[in-house]
């Protein structure tokens, strides 16, 4: 019973300031400051969201998101599937060597790389461009460490009788490989998406132009424009927290399979 109990007090901790986020976002701006507050609207208001997404721009900060998202999560699905499938099947020099080089990057904090690729992209006059925005994150050394320990957890049998069949290594990954790793595959997915979705410095630090920048930066900017229409700024958060829940809700059995499957094993 006390279990239960502790479950009901920390999801009430956890719910209500995104009820409250709600509530205060479907209500007129003239109903805010209301005392004492109304914690039960008597009416849905869509106005906030309506100017959020036109009058404040945040359609443009979505649709820069999701662009930049999309090529993000698809180019560190596609160098980690390589990259743990070659330390994984693939013998060559130094591998292992090579390996933990790719592990130790994973100590290095993202902040101290910044000021090198800042000067990079200013090099490269890519300053306000989707190049910034994407290509410094196109690899990640944790999505090879997550892919690789599921290879190594499938039967080494398998690679043999694909090789038998005339499978090279590029079916073999397609239609043997894949298939089987596909929860640590979707589970490093979701967490690509997450932390490209919700980046803040980097895409602060090299974008100037409001049609390039993110609807993380987009939300900074419609709170620090709007300060007396807090239903208009927590609009604007909801909507940018949607395509979050719509991906943990639907992906979470995905998440939780893909981190205990294989994750242990090599």
């Amino acid at each position: 019973m006390g279990r239960y109990v502790v479950l009901v007090v920390l999801s009430a901790l956890v719910l209500t300031p995104i009820y409250v986020a709600v509530a205060i976002a479907i209500q007129p701006g003239a109903r805010i400051v209301d005392f004492p507050a109304l914690l039960l609207p008597r009416s849905v208001h869509v106005s906030a969201f309506r100017a959020a997404f036109t009058q404040a721009h945040l359609g443009r900060y979505l649709l820069n998101s999701v662009v930049v998202t999309a090529a993000i999560v698809i180019g560190q699905v596609v160098t980690s599937v390589l990259a743990a499938y070659a330390f994984a099947f693939l013998d060559f020099p130094f591998k292992r060597t090579l390996f933990l080089l790719f592990l130790a990057t994973l100590m290095v904090p993202t902040e101290a790389t910044i000021v090198a690729n800042y000067d990079t992209i200013v090099k490269l006059h890519w300053l306000d461009t989707y190049q910034a925005l994407v290509v410094p994150f196109l690899a990640t050394a944790f999505g090879t460490f997550l892919l690789r320990q599921a290879f190594l957890s499938l039967p080494r049998d398998l690679r043999d009788a694909a090789a038998l069949d005339g499978f090279g290594h590029l079916a073999f990954l397609r239609r043997v490989a894949l298939p089987l790793a596909r929860p640590s595959l979707a589970a490093f997915t979701v967490f690509s998406f997450l932390l490209a979705w919700n980046q803040y410095l980097w895409p602060l630090l090299v974008t100037n132009d409001d049609r390039r920048r993110t609807v993380q930066i987009g939300l900074k900017a419609i709170a620090s424009s709007r300060l007396e229409e807090l239903n208009v700024t927590l609009a604007g958060a909801i909507l940018a927290a949607l395509p979050i829940f719509v991906i943990l809700v639907v992906f979470q059995r995905q998440v939780i399979r893909g981190l205990t499957s294989g994750a242990v094993k090599g």
